[in-house]
């Protein structure tokens, strides 16, 4: 598989895995990774998915995230159902990362996109990690794709930058 792009059918068999949130922020408090089937729950599902180097990264932490917090009211305004978070690292530190942002609720949910399996099969990855990019997904359909290369920047990628295609 290539690339998405805006027209596309969001791919079948895609999974990541999470910790589903459980209103605690205590990062000691951990759960159990589960498997969230993607291609099942975007079928019936407006969702913005976000993926990032990695988290706690300077730009991720400092900006990415900050982003979509900030602007979580808008994303729901335009009928936006929830914001993934994906990233190669494993689903606890996944967790942690929305607990350290205040996260409680599914409204942002953080997951793992383990060994980069989904971003490689779209060819968005560098080396080890998933590049910066944005899919939003329309009830099974992309309706936007695109990356962020320049290192800092989330032109593409950030709250504003989505929400001005939706």
């Amino acid at each position: 598989m290539s690339a998405l792009q805006a027209g596309d059918s969001f791919p079948e068999g895609v999974t990541f895995t999470y910790i589903a949130p459980s209103g605690d922020t205590d990062l000691t408090v951990c759960g159990l990774p589960i498997q969230y089937d993607a291609s099942k729950e975007f079928a019936n599902k407006k969702v913005v998915l976000v993926a990032v180097p990695g988290a706690f990264t300077p730009t991720c932490q400092q900006q990415h995230v900050p982003s979509y917090l900030a602007k979580l009211g808008e994303f729901k305004s335009k009928g936006v159902d929830q914001i993934i978070f994906i990233a190669s690292n494993d689903a606890w530190v996944m967790a942690a990362w929305g607990k350290a942002n205040g996260v409680k609720d599914e409204s942002i949910l953080f997951m793992s996109d383990a060994d980069c399996k989904f971003s490689k099969t779209i060819g968005w990855t560098q080396g080890d990690r998933t590049k910066r990019y944005a899919i939003a997904i329309d009830h099974g359909k992309v309706t936007y794709a695109e990356l962020d290369e320049v290192p800092g920047s989330i032109a593409n990628t950030g709250a504003e930058g989505v929400l001005a295609k939706l």
